[in-house]
């Protein structure tokens, strides 16, 4: 897969300039191939990081991914909801207030909005309203900070 090839030039070289790799996606929109990079760094990205970044990796991703063909590259900040894609994230940022999907019914709801207590090896604990609700990890479809 594309977007396999993509992570697996963009994640050395983001750990290498001590940048974080949140989330990548290769979307196309009408004709035009997208790949978008959302990266961190502890105190946050700048405007300036983020034209580094974009000018160093689309060096890279054109030296070493054959058949790539045209794409626009956008790199950018996660913004306040950001996603919580590893269990790093989750213990990175207990205490935040969150938004987490799940794939199943969990009492009567698949959307939560809550203050991230416990983290767990297999599961997670969110603050809503008042009570506390454990959610398994496999339930979680999407989770992300629920921003200000």
């Amino acid at each position: 897969m594309l977007v396999d090839r993509i992570k697996e030039v963009a994640e050395p070289f983001c750990r290498a300039e001590n940048f974080e790799l949140v989330h990548l996606e290769y979307v196309t929109s009408g004709r035009e191939n997208i790949v978008r990079l959302f990266l961190d760094k502890p105190g946050g990205i700048n405007l300036d990081d983020c034209v580094y970044v974009s000018r160093q990796l689309g060096d890279l991703i054109d030296v070493h991914i054959e058949n790539m063909g045209s794409y626009r590259l956008e790199v950018s900040s996660p913004g306040p909801n950001r996603p919580l894609n590893k269990k790093e994230d989750f213990y990175r940022f207990k205490g935040e207030r969150v938004k987490i999907e799940t794939r199943e019914w969990i009492e009567d709801k698949k959307k939560f909005t809550g203050i991230l207590e416990i983290i767990n090896d297999d599961s997670v604990v969110i603050a809503v309203d008042g009570k506390s609700v454990e959610i398994d990890d496999r339930l979680i479809r999407r989770a992300m900070l629920a921003g200000q």
